[in-house]
């Protein structure tokens, strides 16, 4: 007992120390006041809550015994179990803790020299060459959560919305640690370079003009959580594995769904908003559904051809709360596949992340005899010939409309420019091992004539 409680108050502390050296990189008014003893009641109260420093290190909850057992199928279904297993991540930590397993957190303190590098990303930004992976090493894996907290800083929303600097941050910690870290892709990270990209293209011009604080709140907040809880598989492993948030959601935008619902219970857990009006904090639930689920990727041709519309047409009309919210759509939807438009050295690690994701899906596929879903065999899909598709006929045509509708700008030259120089070194690398195949292979050829050759002189 004397261990269990020692290591809960190191725990605290460390939470405390964590969210201390966090926001110091902001540089807040607050940071210098007596105002920073609030969080060590923030830290203790995030204690209370949950397991939270605990669920940023576990994996996601995928019951693989209904995949062996379908006897199990009818009873996963129940309000019960579906409440039990709405979050993989806190089902996993409630778990551990009934079997004893005590959390240990490790205290990682970053010196004046990190905080002051991290400070200078910063006040970069909006930059599109903005290396979020350096910028998760600066702030010591706490990228989200304090890229969030200083676009809310810049844009003005913590005054507009009168929020409570301590429960933001509470809330945001919940968000950036429901994230698996040990997904390749899926990850906080992912979701910290796409608000980034968002906070870029709430920027463009023609964008920026018509927007309201609480647009610019909706497209950072739904752009954090979009992802949020992700187990790192894809809708048809969760369908064919009969998994409970399949059945939950009539096996339609499956994943979107979990997400935005588990953004909406952290909402509420974290009262960000409890102190807005009633039928306000409903408006911008419903808004960051809508956003959300906008980024279900089997949805692409549905906003594609109104987008089209709208630009052929020329009928877009920013004034009009409907046009923003769907051009807001639109831009998550590029910020959430804008990894081929980075630079090549951001892009190619993104592209080896995501393929690293869709391998592990494929081996799991194979070791519980599943039909191995596509784009996941690692022998016959090669990350060169999976980005090529992907630009192809998914990325390109999207950016080339934003392009049209933004006007040319340098941002959506410089990104379409990005988007032809790495199809082009992936065309080129997946010609360099279509080569070595074909070198291999006639190598092999001649070593089996060989043989053939000297059998039939040595045959009588």
């Amino acid at each position: 007992i004397l261990n269990f409680c020692l290591s809960k108050c190191s725990e605290l502390f460390a939470d405390l120390l964590t969210s201390v050296t966090c926001l110091s990189v902001l540089q807040l008014p607050f940071l210098t006041s007596p105002g920073i003893l609030c969080f060590a009641g923030d830290a203790r109260v995030r204690g209370q809550t949950g397991v939270l420093a605990e669920r940023r290190g576990s994996y996601p909850f995928i019951d693989f015994r209904l995949l062996n057992n379908t006897t199990l199928s009818g009873e996963i279904g129940t309000k019960k179990k579906v409440k039990r297993l709405l979050s993989f991540q806190r089902y996993f930590h409630a778990s551990r803790l009934l079997r004893g397993v005590v959390p240990q957190a490790s205290l990682y303190l970053l010196d004046e020299d990190y905080l002051g590098q991290a400070r200078h990303m910063l006040s970069k930004v909006g930059m599109w060459d903005f290396d979020i992976f350096l910028f998760d090493r600066l702030t010591n894996g706490n990228s989200l959560v304090t890229l969030l907290c200083h676009l809310f800083n810049v844009h003005g929303l913590i005054h507009h919305f009168q929020l409570d600097m301590v429960t933001l941050h509470r809330f945001l910690v919940m968000v950036q640690e429901d994230y698996h870290s040990q997904n390749p892709y899926h990850n906080a990270v992912h979701a910290a370079d796409v608000t980034q990209a968002m906070h870029c293209y709430l920027r463009e011009p023609k964008l920026a003009n018509f927007l309201t604080p609480s647009d610019i709140m909706l497209g950072l907040l739904a752009a954090a959580a979009h992802d949020v809880d992700h187990p790192g598989v894809n809708q048809p492993f969760l369908i064919k594995t009969k998994h409970h948030l399949a059945s939950l959601y009539q096996n339609v935008s499956v994943l979107e769904n979990h997400h935005w619902r588990s953004t909406i219970g952290m909402l509420r857990e974290s009262r960000l908003l409890a102190h807005l009006p009633k039928e306000v904090t409903q408006d911008i639930e419903q808004q960051l559904g809508s956003l959300i689920l906008a980024t279900d990727i089997n949805r692409q041709n549905e906003f594609l051809i109104r987008l089209k519309s709208h630009l052929d047409n020329q009928d877009l009309r920013l004034e009009d709360a409907q046009d923003r919210h769907f051009m807001l759509q639109i831009a998550l939807k590029c910020a959430d596949i804008c990894n081929p438009c980075r630079l090549w050295d951001l892009s190619k690690q993104w592209s080896e992340r995501v393929c690293e994701e869709f391998y592990r899906q494929g081996d799991l596929e194979q070791k519980f005899e599943l039909e191995i879903s596509p784009l996941c065999n690692q022998q016959k899909d090669t990350i060169p010939s999976i980005q090529i598709g992907f630009m192809t006929y998914i990325v390109e045509p999207l950016f080339e409309r934003w392009a049209q509708f933004t006007g040319d700008t340098p941002l959506s030259e410089n990104m379409l420019n990005h988007l032809r120089r790495n199809k082009a070194k992936w065309r080129s690398l997946l010609h360099k091992q279509h080569s070595s195949t074909r070198s291999s292979d006639h190598s092999g050829q001649v070593t089996g004539n060989q043989e053939q050759t000297l059998n039939e002189e040595e045959t009588p």
